[in-house]
């Protein structure tokens, strides 16, 4: 049966589902697009938020962790004996030189159970670092003193009473009785405020000496939250579990000199509308801040704006207590988004008329002759090139049936050049594999040229190694060995004997490769040309081969530097000079002791001017007395599981091993460490030394030591 009922036009069939097809797509895309916006903002605002809390987090676990860090160093200087409780003109000048050391130290001092004081910082506008003193000498007031360019103590700059065991940061460190803060405080002559890391000192009985404290300026975390790229209105800030601001990143400083006092503002108050308002809605949901104990992400309204805001709790060992909040209106992100949907949509719809407009019109033109052109576009799918369409009145499908005919030649033309064209581009890849191989060619070349370079570099090292016949000196077991991580490394030392003084030295010099072996090369070759010419004063020796070094790594336009420490031996005495790794001392009965150069000295060619910064100290040596030197190259040895070798370690094996020669004790010392290191690949150079003091004309024994080692 003709059902007319079920027919069509082709116009119809061919138009209705076409835009159909067009309004669906148009919107759908349109949805998809705000929804795919919309939580890519969600998404991105909270990885932005993530990364901000995660960074800040970092900022302030590293910037904070430093006080703790310089009372550690202090006490440890305290119980070494390298700095004495009771020589107030030693501990200020050394706490005068650690507060220039560290830019975000306000104040480095100690006190003492019986009321005296000794403390240097930045507290007096213009006055630079001084130093305040409180003891009896200066009459049971505080004097502050200002300091010149040397560490020197000038006039008294002011006096003032104070009772320091009485004082809040001296009690709660000692009711602690560990590591602990004091409370956030202001200082309103040069308006900052701080926090200070305060621990207690005992005596090895468990008496109470005092406490020792660090200052720290908190501005820093300020200016470390306004470099931080939150979005173009965003907020990340600071504060305390009272709502007290410790920093933000708004152009608002969290706190302010008025009438003469630094007063802190509280983050409900805020002059800046975001701040407050995100304090206010964090305190609305959890009641008080106290309540805040793990992340969490939040959105709220401010004037009907969405906002995204994440609270991250961080606290440390020491008993601070934090909150870092990052706030970030949804705006930032959907401007652009929500003008693009806009865009995409009136795109669309016009696109859509366009396409119902040409869909009508092309119906009715193709309806009549469109089967004859489909018919001709599968005789040619099929391979017959000769197909012939007939001519339409429509010019459209006439022109597609003249470019049917003229396609069929064309492809008979390319199939028959087709053969000529792969030829043509063979010889093409052929001429172009021969450059290549030439290059490949030149590159071997230029390696072996470089291989050699370093070849030789890497002998004149090894010619320049004191020989065995140097090493033999009346009264020292001495034995020496270097192995370079690289083709040339960048460790030195040397044994020198000059008029009956020894003198050793050894280095590291920052890195490998060829510009470290040079600057090694040059470091030996100053220090022996200083030695030839009797120069024995510590401070006039290494300042003039610092001199040397510096100008030459600068005409070389290098960043390159190295740590060296000297000794001179005669008669039973050592000297030690410049900075370099600690130096050990083992004695006959296997006593080690730990010497520290780090205040010694300055690293060479870092700076033209050090002579202000070396010092030497004098060791005796009795008969079977050693000395051991070493750099990094061993304590920081890692096996396979990237655990180092360790100074301890190293003490262990010279103290197990004093009985044994020089050369012997080399030996122990390279195996231990092999054995350590393993299958892992050795990424420092590695140089040893062994010195030990003995009896004139007898020959070396197993009673030899020494071990200088990088």
């Amino acid at each position: 049966m003709n059902n007319s009922s079920l027919k069509f036009p082709l116009h119809t069939a061919l138009i209705l589902p076409f835009i159909l097809q067009i309004v669906a797509a148009v919107g759908l895309v349109g949805y998809l697009s705000l929804r795919n916006g919309q939580q890519a903002v969600t998404d991105l605002a909270n990885q932005l938020m993530t990364e901000v809390s995660n960074r800040t987090n970092q900022q302030l676990n590293d910037y904070l962790s430093m006080p703790h860090r310089i009372n550690q160093i202090n006490i440890d200087a305290i119980e070494t004996g390298l700095l004495n409780l009771e020589n107030f003109d030693l501990a200020g000048r050394y706490f005068w030189k650690q507060v220039q050391a560290f830019n975000n130290v306000g104040f480095i001092s100690y006190a003492l159970a019986d009321g005296r004081f000794i403390g240097a910082g930045k507290h007096i506008p213009g006055e630079g670092v001084i130093i305040d003193e409180l003891s009896a000498r200066t009459n049971g007031e505080v004097a502050t003193y200002g300091v010149n360019k040397q560490g020197d103590r000038g006039k008294v700059l002011r006096f003032h009473p104070d009772d320091f065991v009485a004082s809040a940061w001296y009690i709660q460190a000692a009711k602690a009785g560990k590591p602990t803060w004091t409370s956030v405080y202001s200082v309103d002559e040069i308006n900052f405020i701080a926090v200070e890391a305060v621990r207690p000192i005992y005596a090895k009985n468990g008496k109470l000496l005092g406490v020792i404290g660090v200052d720290l300026h908190l501005s820093n975390i300020t200016n470390f939250l306004r470099d931080l790229n939150v979005s173009s209105s965003g907020r990340v800030f600071v504060m305390e579990r009272d709502g007290q601001l410790i920093a933000n990143s708004s152009s608002q400083p969290s706190f302010a000199k008025v009438n003469g006092k630094t007063q802190r503002f509280s983050a409900l108050d805020f002059n800046d509308q975001l701040i407050q308002t995100t304090a206010q809605t964090l305190k609305n949901r959890f009641s008080n801040f106290q309540r805040i104990r793990e992340r969490h992400t939040l959105s709220f309204q401010i004037q009907g704006q969405p906002h995204f805001v994440l609270v991250h709790p961080w606290q440390d060992e020491f008993g601070l207590n934090w909150l870092i909040v990052t706030v970030v209106p949804e705006s930032d992100f959907m401007g652009q988004i929500n003008a693009n949907t806009r865009t995409t949509i009136g795109l669309c719809l016009v696109a859509l008329m366009i396409a119902l407009l040409s869909g009508i019109v092309t119906a009715r033109w193709i309806t009549g002759p469109i089967e004859r052109i489909t018919q001709a576009s599968e005789d040619m799918a099929d391979g017959n090139l000769e197909q012939q369409v007939k001519h339409s009145r429509l010019v459209e499908l006439d022109k597609l049936g003249n470019s049917f005919n003229s396609m069929a030649g064309q492809l008979k033309e390319s199939f028959e050049t087709l053969e000529d064209k792969v030829k043509e581009r063979t010889a093409e890849l052929a001429s172009a594999n021969d450059e290549i191989i030439t290059l490949n060619k030149r590159l071997k070349e230029d390696n072996l040229r470089m291989g050699a370079e370093l070849d030789v570099v890497r002998q004149m090292q090894q010619m320049i190694l004191p020989n065995a016949y140097e090493l033999e000196i009346d009264g020292l077991d001495i034995a020496g060995y270097m192995d370079a991580a690289d083709e040339v490394g960048g460790d030195y030392y040397d044994v020198l004997n000059t008029d009956g003084v020894v003198t050793l030295g050894i280095g590291d010099v920052t890195g490998h490769g060829l510009e470290s072996g040079i600057l090694m090369l040059m470091a030996q070759t100053a220090v022996r040309t200083l030695n030839e010419i009797r120069e024995l004063d510590p401070v006039r020796f290494l300042d003039a081969l610092n001199r040397t070094l510096y100008k030459n790594v600068q005409r070389m336009n290098s960043e390159k530097s190295l740590t060296l420490a000297i000794l001179n031996y005669s008669e039973g005495r050592v000297s030690i000079s410049g900075q370099h790794e600690e130096t050990i001392i083992v004695r006959n009965a296997g006593q080690i002791e730990r010497i520290d150069t780090m205040d010694l000295g300055f690293p060479i060619a870092l700076d033209e001017d050090i002579a202000e910064f070396i010092s030497q100290i004098s060791i005796e040596l009795q008969l079977g007395d050693g000395i051991v030197l070493y750099t990094d190259g061993i304590p920081e040895a890692e096996d396979i599981n990237k655990k180092q070798y360790g100074v301890e370690r190293m003490c262990e094996v010279i103290s197990q091993n004093r009985h044994l020669s020089a050369q012997e004790i080399k030996q122990a010392m390279i195996d231990d460490v092999r054995r350590h290191i393993g299958t892992q690949k050795v990424f420092d150079d590695i140089t040893l030394l062994v010195l030990k003091r003995t009896e004139l004309g007898v020959e070396k024994d197993s009673q030899s030591q020494a071990v200088a080692l990088v």
